[in-house]
């Protein structure tokens, strides 16, 4: 995939994976880092020896959501960058689901399939992806979502005809 794309191009591919990350390596001081961000001290996340001795996990596991907010520093590694965009804005999600936990020290990287790219108004294209987060070493993901992003551009940049 190339490194930047133009408006016009996006409509060819959907339907394709047009991204995938480098890997990020979760450990124990991004999910400590997590835990105090969002009070979330579960000991299944904080306790390495506890989550040993009382879970199937064998360690600590990384949180759902912090696995769930990296998709936005794997999003910035590997999506091409539009020329004419100006700004991007998060729209949400229409479907999230946690298939297998991130073990300590375990390495993801993220698959975007560009499912879907809607021209809306003058400047604007709404992006739905297909994504989820591939664990090394393991054969079901992280997670799946369906994620939506807004590109904005200025309207003298719209492709003709979409």
């Amino acid at each position: 995939m190339p490194v930047e794309i133009s408006l016009s191009e996006i409509p060819g591919l959907v339907g394709e994976e047009i991204g995938l990350s480098s890997w990020i390596t979760v450990d124990q001081t991004m999910i400590d880092a997590f835990a105090g961000a969002t009070n979330d001290h579960q000991f299944i996340h904080v306790d390495p020896v506890r989550a040993a001795a009382e879970t199937s996990f064998g360690g600590t596991i990384a949180h759902g959501f912090l696995t769930l907010s990296l998709l936005s520093a794997m999003n910035y590694d590997c999506l091409p960058k539009i020329r004419e965009q100006t700004m991007g804005i998060n729209y949400g999600f229409d479907k999230i689901r946690f298939m297998s936990p991130v073990r300590c020290d375990k390495r993801i990287r993220g698959h975007f399939v560009l499912s879907e790219a809607r021209f809306r108004g003058a400047g604007m294209v709404m992006t739905t992806y297909d994504v989820s987060i591939e664990i090394e070493g393991e054969k079901k993901p992280a997670l799946t979502a369906t994620w939506i992003t807004i590109v904005q551009f200025d309207p003298k940049d719209r492709p003709e005809g979409v």
